[in-house]
């Protein structure tokens, strides 16, 4: 069992189903509303703990209504929140509308993990202990770099899913293992990409690719599901594959191909997440 810690994101998605999703200037009749516990952070923490990873997440919640609901929904998962801090005003939140094909369209409110600026002691031990440090950035830069660092420095892997995508120095770049993009945040990210040892890229439908060292490449095909919404599934692909990156690329992406493709039947981000047992039928391995 891989020992996974998770310095990122948490917030509230207000999610929003309509036939279609509004032009600008527009609006539209919704078809349902729904109060669904996320941020990429959470969701990556939830996704790999389900597919079989002891993790724990260093993140921060605010002191309104909802901080209560996230703090439960990573609990309930078995995911370690000793490191979940409160701090003074909102959480994060996301207004999320979905659309009868299952696109999404995302606004992303920081709240709380705007005001993660700082590891502390404890924090930073936990990274040091763990076999993989899992980011994204939807909290401070300084503090991902900080415990990218801080994880390179003990022999912690450091697994980095840059997104949202956005203008990164060197030294970010340096300090990671592994890095998970989609193929249009592999186009905007281009050369820079290039130095890390391993980069895994989602292709959708049609499965994942990843590039190794001294040119080493690999496939996977898409699974093949009916879609209800794709909120959390590209989450749910990250949390797998670092769950299973020990067993080598090759089962990763397997596992992660086929955890992403289950997340995507179901409406919501961590509601969706498949279990250990749902993602090993798939596999056929029970």
């Amino acid at each position: 069992m891989a020992r996974i810690v998770v310095v990122g994101s948490i917030n509230m998605d207000l999610v929003t189903t309509v036939g279609r999703r509004p032009e600008p200037g527009e609006t539209v009749a919704g078809d349902d509303f729904a109060l669904v516990p996320g941020g990429k952070g959470s969701n990556q923490a939830i996704a790999a703990r389900k597919a079989g990873a002891e993790v724990e997440f260093a993140g921060a919640v605010g002191d309104d209504v909802f901080a209560g609901e996230l703090r439960r929904v990573l609990h309930d998962a078995g995911v370690g929140v000793s490191r979940l801090r409160a701090a003074p005003g909102p959480s994060g939140i996301a207004a999320i509308v979905v659309d009868a094909a299952g696109e999404n369209t995302i606004i992303v409110v920081g709240g709380a993990n705007s005001r993660m600026t700082e590891l502390t002691a404890a924090d930073l031990d936990l990274v040091a202990g763990a076999d993989v440090l899992l980011c994204q950035l939807e909290i401070p830069l300084p503090t991902v770099l900080d415990a990218m660092r801080h994880a390179r420095a003990n022999g912690t892997t450091v697994v980095l899913n840059p997104s949202p995508v956005q203008e990164l120095p060197a030294e970010f770049w340096a300090a990671v293992d592994i890095v998970i993009v989609n193929e249009g945040e592999a186009a905007r990210i281009g050369s820079a990409l290039d130095p890390i040892p391993h980069v895994v890229t989602t292709l959708g439908a049609a499965g994942a690719a990843y590039r190794g060292p001294e040119g080493i490449t690999l496939s996977h095909p898409g699974v093949r599901v009916e879609v209800v919404d794709t909120t959390g599934a590209g989450d749910t692909f990250t949390g797998a594959l670092a769950a299973h990156w020990h067993e080598g690329p090759e089962a990763a992406l397997a596992w992660a191909c086929t955890a992403g493709a289950l997340a995507t039947t179901k409406l919501g981000a961590s509601a969706s997440i498949p279990t250990l047992t749902e993602i090993e039928a798939a596999l056929g391995r029970r």
